[in-house]
């Protein structure tokens, strides 16, 4: 059955586009065909998976009328998905899109990749239980596209070539602003599970919400299996973290939107900062098994990773290997 996991947090700057990169590439990795939805008006996850919305052909215009099963019309294949993913092979387009760091160039040298960082399996990292058939949310699937990947070709598999692992994008931009907006309708609650309905090419379905209690972010959760907050260890974050956890229970007061399962993962976090882990005790205390883990370090080597538009497991280097295997240790307790 797939699963529909919305990436959310109602305080900006705390890197949930960031978690649901690293979970993009977790799946990846694991070979899970799976579907990024970019609800972010400022898209920054599209551009850091190597993909810019064409005219019509975005998240934003499919929800403005929804039609069943519409989100197959506008998805297009991550460039992620070329393998081996070098030097050689990546494109100088596609790095100089990702504005997100200060660094736009892959690894070259010794940096360069030579194949997707090895990571091992871990338990389950949260006490939330699996959807059940009545949960909110379809399976979901993509035939064609008319967004590009940007700086490449879609070119054809040959014959006898391996066939690529699925991680495709709904793309996000400014056209979805017209929902980004407080003042919502029930049936707008409709809106993103209707073009879900009916697809089933995916067995993950990781949608990055704007960081905001939207309608956007409202017809996210209504779709959604589960829902990551994702919260960084500070003051404010914690602030928002409690906020989003609240506007979620709050949500599941009705029964047809009520979301199965929420979470809270820490990302950004320095284990030598004091400041740190006194928040990082305080998200603890406040949520509990609610809690996932492993927590996510701050690592700066995932700005540069960002800014190449590679995904963390093809990064080379003891950074990159550890964030890699956090992710992949949290998706297989997303996904169990």
């Amino acid at each position: 059955m797939v699963q529909i996991v919305s990436i959310s947090s109602l305080k900006g700057g705390v890197g949930k586009s960031s978690v649901t990169l690293g979970l993009a590439s977790a799946a990846l990795e694991a070979g899970i065909p799976t579907l990024v939805i970019d609800l972010d008006p400022h898209a920054d996850a599209s551009t850091a998976l190597g993909v810019r919305a064409q005219p019509s052909q975005d998240i934003g215009s499919i929800l403005r009328k929804p039609k069943k099963g519409a989100v197959s019309k506008i998805t297009v294949p991550s460039s992620w998905t070329k393998h081996p993913i070098t030097p050689e092979t990546s494109t100088p387009a596609i790095a100089s899109t990702a504005q997100a760091s200060d660094s736009g160039h892959g690894p070259v040298g010794d940096d360069a990749p030579t194949g997707g960082a090895s990571v091992g399996s871990a338990s389950v990292v949260t006490n939330a239980d699996t959807p059940t058939s009545g949960a909110p949310g379809r399976d979901h699937s993509n035939k064609s596209s008319g967004a590009t990947t940007e700086g490449t070709e879609q070119a054809t598999t040959p014959q006898n070539s391996p066939v690529r692992p699925v991680l495709d994008v709904a793309p996000g931009s400014a056209s979805s602003s017209h929902l980004d907006r407080s003042t919502f309708k029930v049936k707008d609650l409709k809106r993103l599970e209707t073009i879900l309905q009916g697809v089933d090419k995916y067995e993950l379905v990781l949608i990055d919400c704007p960081p905001s209690l939207t309608a956007l972010t409202r017809m996210a959760w209504a779709a959604s299996h589960k829902v990551l907050s994702v919260a960084e260890p500070s003051l404010f974050s914690v602030a928002g973290t409690k906020r989003t956890m609240t506007a979620i229970a709050q949500f599941d007061v009705s029964k047809l939107w009520a979301v199965p399962a929420a979470g809270v993962i820490i990302n950004r976090a320095r284990e030598d900062f004091s400041e740190h882990s006194h928040r990082i005790a305080e998200l603890h205390e406040l949520f509990g098994d609610l809690v996932v883990q492993p927590t996510i370090p701050d690592a700066p080597v995932m700005q540069q990773i960002q800014g190449a538009a590679w995904p963390v497991h093809k990064w080379p280097g003891e950074q990159a290997t550890d964030l890699a295997a956090r992710f992949s240790t949290i998706l297989n307790g997303l996904l169990t």
